[in-house]
């Protein structure tokens, strides 16, 4: 009896549009290169490159944050294999399990502050999934996860 595969797609949740982003950037230089180009006009021409230098940096912050849309996963578990699909704006890298031996690990953190790390793991190879995911989302996978793949020598009942 074939079964049709178990497909999760995550993603990290950007809430922020690129129309968004602008108008915040276009907003947050109001202040700065108005108050600069007042006083410049007053002789302290100085504050204009530190509000340019500091306009740059909210850029590079936005244009970062706006990166993070075109970053997903895909966990496909069919009956032999578990592969996972990470795809990034520049390009998309796959990694296969097989399914009887890949374990779903919830490592704790390092520090009280850090996240946890959700990965799959077999034969010395690890896949570190959903580091862009709240810590209840990641549990919550890794429940479904474990669920779907089961533990190594078990047969898990199919989702």
């Amino acid at each position: 009896m074939d079964v049709a595969p178990l497909s999760i797609e995550i993603r990290p949740n950007c809430s922020l549009t690129v129309r968004g982003a602008r108008l915040l950037f276009a907003s947050a230089c109001v202040m700065p290169f108005g108050m600069g180009g007042f006083l410049a006009l007053k002789g302290f021409w100085p504050i204009l490159p530190f509000a340019g230098l500091e306009m740059l940096l909210l850029a590079w912050a936005l244009k970062v944050s706006l990166e993070r849309r075109f970053h997903s996963q895909t966990i496909t578990v069919t009956e032999s294999n578990v592969s996972v699909e990470s795809r990034q704006r520049l390009g998309t890298e796959r990694v296969v399990f097989p399914r009887h031996w890949a374990q779903v690990k919830l490592r704790r953190p390092a520090a009280s502050l850090h996240p946890s790390r959700l990965t799959i793991e077999s034969h010395g190879r690890q896949c570190e999934l959903g580091s862009f995911l709240t810590e209840e989302e990641r549990r919550g996978l890794a429940r479904r996860l474990a669920r779907a793949i089961g533990r190594v020598n078990e047969s898990p009942s199919w989702p």
